[in-house]
């Protein structure tokens, strides 16, 4: 059982690693632009932020002289590494290039409720019929907000790529970091919950150090979409797991994980000062609904079924 000071402190390293997370979106705008002003292409923030982490796991995993995992954690590792270090980042970014980190916010708050369907439907967990309620609910939110959005933009887009197919991309990127997630969760009580993302991330380096070079832009890049990316490959991919992992452990899952339900706030106020993006009602609004969808619904989750 945690003691309180063990408690406390894991709220705060699930905290901190929340807030490192939060400003992923902002970051990952800042780092490819936008349509009308494009900076690094998704292809290489996607490569170069993975190659980056898992140049600092490598130097890790041989510092605690971690052993190679067995093959049956390794196949837990790939999907974690499909998932996590390519689905997700590559997805997220070719829709930023299309919507604000604020917009992006409201959608990717379904991720709680997405890896909880995926750890019941891959670890075969049981949840109550409220859970798959408030999921359905979260998700019918969502996609109001989206016609909403998309009523509201009108024809201010004017390339040719609907706010729909924005949204479908942050969805599928929601899918791909969920399925991630519960990948990687089956093997973290084996291999240590740090060392998961070590190896998903040394595992992808012979994939995204030549995706790096083969994308390297070839035009002159803005010193902040530099700073940007090394904040995405050094924090967002790497070094926020290690205090989101680490505050799980001393604080308990249950517990911990709630503060999960602040991430969307916190990338929406980050996009303001990063982005010049600025509060809008309808966003916040919108983020608040889905937020209460995904704690009734996680409550419902961690409730013990009745027979």
């Amino acid at each position: 059982m945690h003691d309180m000071k063990a408690e406390t402190k894991g709220l705060w390293l699930g905290l901190l690693g929340v807030a490192i997370f939060a400003l992923t979106l902002p970051m990952t705008r800042l780092a490819i632009g936008t349509v009308e002003a494009p900076q690094l292409s998704p292809w290489f923030v996607t490569f170069a932020r993975a190659a980056l982490a898992g140049g600092l796991s490598a130097v890790y995993l041989l510092a605690v002289r971690a052993p190679w995992p067995h093959a049956t954690q390794r196949n837990s590792l790939w999907l974690s590494l499909a998932g996590n270090a390519i689905g997700y980042p590559l997805l997220l970014g070719w829709a930023l290039r299309h919507v604000t980190a604020s917009h992006a916010a409201v959608i990717t708050a379904l991720l709680p409720l997405a890896t909880a369907a995926a750890a019941a439907w891959l670890m075969h967990q049981r949840a109550r019929l409220g859970f798959w309620v408030f999921a359905g609910l979260g998700s019918a939110l969502v996609a109001v907000y989206s016609v909403l959005r998309a009523m509201q933009m009108g024809n201010d887009l004017g390339h040719g790529f609907g706010l729909a197919w924005a949204d479908t991309l942050l969805l599928g990127a929601v899918v791909a970091a969920s399925l991630g997630y519960v990948a990687g969760a089956k093997v973290t009580a084996s291999l240590g919950a740090e060392k998961v993302i070590s190896w998903v991330c040394v595992m992808a380096l012979p994939i995204t150090l030549p995706g790096a070079w083969l994308t390297w832009p070839e035009h002159a890049i803005a010193p902040s979409s530099w700073l940007a990316l090394l904040y995405v490959g050094v924090f967002s991919m790497w070094a926020g797991f290690f205090a989101w992992f680490r505050g799980l452990s001393l604080g308990g899952p249950l517990r911990v994980s709630q503060t999960q339900l602040l991430q969307p706030f916190m990338s929406i106020l980050a996009a303001v000062p990063l982005l010049g993006e600025s509060l809008d009602a309808m966003t916040l609004g919108f983020a608040l609904l889905v937020v209460l969808t995904v704690f009734m619904g996680r409550r419902m989750a961690n409730a013990p079924a009745t027979r």
